[in-house]
């Protein structure tokens, strides 16, 4: 609804421009108002995209105008007959545009940014909530405990999965469709996943909820980017961060004493179903349409309408891609990154470590406080509110890095006199064209550097004090220190890589994304029998001294990351 609003708004707003000059908009219909004399000289092979094939004309030929409308630009391409075609290229009106999702109000962007959190939250949920009732699950279809995990590995494999597509989609179908679409889909399937008669139709069900339960995760960091400058990421993204992880974390507190009373295990699912539709009423209403290019495609498209020109064009309808082919570039994309960059290499290698140990624990804590200590299923389950009391702890520290992050930004303004001229300026006296200020990407990796030792200590912790002569609040905190680590780490690791890569970090965060479910939803099955062979000591040791190999990582990016970025293809 909200997004048929914002069309219709759009072309109203197109209307009245229309309205206010309509020499300048239907000036392109004139024979002779423009010719092609002079062009930029761009090369087409310095484009991503079609619209490479077509170069800003320089110079009007009368009535002093260089486009017909505010935030067009005359191009031109030459085609077969090595004459030349115009196409005016739509964008933007002016910096403050009200169109321009950056410039929604405040209290819009907000909101947006809660509903796509709370749909991460509701999708996140659905991964672990089945940990809940692994019991009650292996009785009531006669399998072991081993077979019964599946139904979190197997939804972990769907969500792998469908990453490699629902970036994509998001990319020509626009954000709003996409989680319309798929959370409807993954709101059927998890309704059959709890109607399933037997174990082998529960698996296929979740795998194919996880396909769909996807888009939330791995496209929710292009609705923030979408609406937030980089400095405002700095509060925005961890607060996105926080709330989705607190899905995967709070499930089991939610289904704590499900299928020990009067309510079945198989509300695990009812509970899911009933938390997606009340979001995704919340997303049909009141979501904007927050993907900037489909909109300018909606602009172009009432343009052409409106004037009768079927020279307004957009980037998205100059580019001419198949979807197909889109899904194989990115793929392949993200593969070649990952050999060629160090960087995401071993961000995604750490990635895949915390979610190893993370997924491991749904297994793992019935052997970590059950069995040691007596805790009865309910409450195992509700010492998970442990670990987000860490994970909100994080939030702490957001405050801080804003303001360090806004005086990095001064730092980087270039200095202006009185006049509002660049200090810089050439020996001709112009103003040299100038970059728009960014933030150095090393700048995002105090939150790891914070966080990361935090990880080893608290398994180490866990596993050397998880004995029964020692209290059990003891395990209860440290895992509360994992919490603070594994949230750190995982908003350092996104948006480095973000600012590092740029254009290409779609595909550098749809292979960690990849890598780290596929890892995960492997080991949530291998946890039950090494838990139980290896014993909770060495398991959580074991588990320490492989995430304390990689503590140095964010201090080496954060010494040697520009050196490193200057020797890649991709990265800034």
């Amino acid at each position: 609804m909200q997004a048929y609003l914002q069309y219709r708004s759009m072309r109203n707003d197109v209307c009245r421009q229309l309205d206010d000059l309509p020499d300048r908009a239907r000036a392109s219909l004139r024979d002779g108002m423009f010719r092609p004399e002079v062009t930029d000289g761009l090369d087409p092979s310095s484009s991503q995209t079609s619209s490479s094939l077509y170069s800003p004309r320089q110079e009007p030929v009368s009535h002093g105008l260089s486009s017909p409308l505010p935030g067009v630009e005359l191009l031109e391409k030459p085609d077969d007959h090595e004459n030349h075609c115009e196409v005016f290229l739509v964008g933007w009106d002016h910096d403050e545009d009200p169109m321009n999702p950056r410039n929604f109000t405040v209290t819009t962007r907000v909101m947006a940014t809660l509903i796509v959190s709370a749909l991460a939250f509701v999708v996140s949920a659905a991964s672990s909530i089945e940990s809940a009732v692994l019991r009650q699950n292996s009785a009531a279809y006669n399998v072991s405990e081993v077979v019964a995990s599946l139904a979190t590995g197997i939804f972990l494999l769907g969500f792998a999965a469908g990453s490699l597509v629902s970036g994509p989609l998001s990319e020509i179908l626009g954000r709003n469709i996409v989680y319309t679409g798929s959370t409807s889909l993954f709101m059927v399937f998890i309704m059959a996943s709890g109607l399933a008669p037997n174990i082998g139709a529960q698996l296929a069900f979740r795998f194919l909820a996880g396909v769909f339960g996807c888009p939330p995760l791995t496209c929710a960091g292009g609705t923030v980017a979408d609406l937030w400058d980089p400095l405002e990421k700095t509060l925005i993204f961890p607060l996105y961060a926080i709330l989705s992880f607190g899905g995967a974390v709070l499930s089991p507190v939610i289904a704590s004493y499900l299928g020990q009373g009067t309510l079945s295990w198989r509300w695990t699912n009812w509970i899911v179903l009933i938390m997606a539709g009340l979001v995704l009423g919340l997303v049909v209403l009141f979501q904007p349409e927050t993907y900037s290019p489909l909109l300018l495609k909606w602009k172009a498209h009432h343009l052409r309408q409106l004037t009768g020109d079927p020279r307004y064009q957009s980037k998205l309808d100059l580019d001419r891609t198949s979807l197909l082919s889109r899904i194989v570039t990115a793929c392949g994309r993200q593969f070649s990154l990952a050999m060629y960059e160090p960087i995401i290499l071993l961000l995604a290698l750490y990635m895949t470590i915390l979610y190893i140990v993370l997924f491991t624990f749904f297994d793992g804590y019935t052997h970590i406080f059950s069995d040691v200590h007596d805790l009865s299923q309910g409450l195992t389950n509700i010492t998970w509110v442990a670990m987000y009391v860490g994970i909100m702890l994080a939030g702490l520290i957001v405050p801080g890095m804003y303001s360090s992050m806004k005086n990095a930004l001064k730092e980087e303004i270039p200095s202006r006199d009185d006049n509002g001229n660049d200090n810089g300026a050439s020996s001709n006296g112009q103003s040299p064209p100038t970059k728009s200020p960014s933030f150095n990407p090393e700048n995002r990796l105090w939150y790891a550097m914070i966080g990361a030792p935090e990880i080893p200590i608290s398994l180490f912790w866990m596993g050397w004090t998880d004995y029964k002569n020692i209290s059990v609040w003891s395990p209860i905190v440290g895992s509360s220190l994992f919490g603070f680590g594994s949230i750190c780490m995982f908003i350092s690791s996104y948006m480095y890589v973000i600012d590092a890569y740029e254009i290409y970090a779609a595909s550098a965060l749809g292979f960690m994304t990849v890598t780290r479910y596929c890892a995960a939803g492997g080991m949530t099955v291998a946890g039950v029998p090494f838990y139980n062979n290896v014993g909770v000591q060495w398991t959580l040791t074991i588990l320490g001294i492989i995430s304390a190999v990689m503590v140095p990582v964010p201090y080496i990016f954060w010494k040697f990351g520009k050196v490193i970025r200057g020797w890649s293809r991709y990265a800034v």
